[in-house]
């Protein structure tokens, strides 16, 4: 059948001289592998432009589900973006949370609740100016309330540490090695009750904020064997840096 969905590109790679395999987080059916012909052609009806690390895109597609992949029959650009294809810190957080969402999404089935939390993050990711340097931080604490394992930071009415094993702020010094400092701790709590557009008043030092975001990879990690080696980490780091 064909059916017509929207769309976050997570990932490409070529396939033949001018096709594409796309890995898209739909909002009717989850996590979709498309292929995409002829795209790479000048005169292709579907333009390559559109599949750039989470672009927002409307498509309609050959749906079948015995099928790894699906073929593509149309798709466009939705909600195009104004400032982050041209603003290196957040064409920079896209692509390094593109990866992260390509490692950590797997389910092919709809989630328009995940969809949406993205989706709209990412539009006002586009029309930030203040706090734009927090907001990878702020995307990777919430979206583990999607994932299902949010750590509990809501009853810490102390100062402690963050248990990244127990998934919660402790009054004690874990005595194993995955935890984050109380310092580290301190702003993830702040940065637990801030809204997205609030994130300005979140005022962190270059090296904090690589402690915190090193903190939250950690903590994904244990969530996710198979999270591996993320490429694009080292590329956000040069440009906070």
């Amino acid at each position: 059948m064909i059916a017509a969905t929207e769309g976050i590109v997570l990932h490409t790679i070529k396939y033949g001289e001018s096709s594409v395999i796309a890995t898209i987080f739909t909002k009717d059916f989850g996590r979709q592998s498309y292929m995409v012909n002829s795209v790479r052609n000048k005169k292709a009806k579907n333009k390559a432009s559109v599949l750039q690390p989470l672009f927002l895109v409307e498509l309609e597609a050959y749906q079948k589900q015995s099928r790894d992949i699906q073929r593509i029959k149309t798709i466009k650009s939705l909600n195009a973006y104004q400032d982050i294809p041209y603003d290196i810190t957040k064409s920079t957080q896209a692509l390094f949370l593109a990866e992260l969402l390509y490692k950590t999404i797997h389910e092919q089935e709809s989630y328009p609740e995940l969809f949406n939390f993205v989706k709209h993050a990412l539009l006002f990711l586009d029309l930030m100016e203040e706090g734009k340097a927090n907001f990878h931080l702020y995307f990777l604490f919430r979206l583990t309330e999607y994932l299902g394992f949010m750590p509990d930071t809501a009853q810490a009415g102390f100062e402690g540490w963050l248990d990244l094993k127990k998934g919660a702020v402790v009054p004690f010094e874990p005595s194993h090695p995955m935890f984050a400092n109380k310092e580290i701790t301190a702003q993830l709590i702040k940065l637990a009750l801030l809204k997205i557009n609030e994130l300005h008043e979140l005022k962190l030092s270059r090296n904090l904020r690589d402690s915190m975001l090193k903190s939250l990879v950690d903590y994904y990690k244990l969530h996710f064997d198979t999270l591996g080696e993320i490429k694009s980490l080292n590329v956000l780091h040069e440009i906070f840096s």
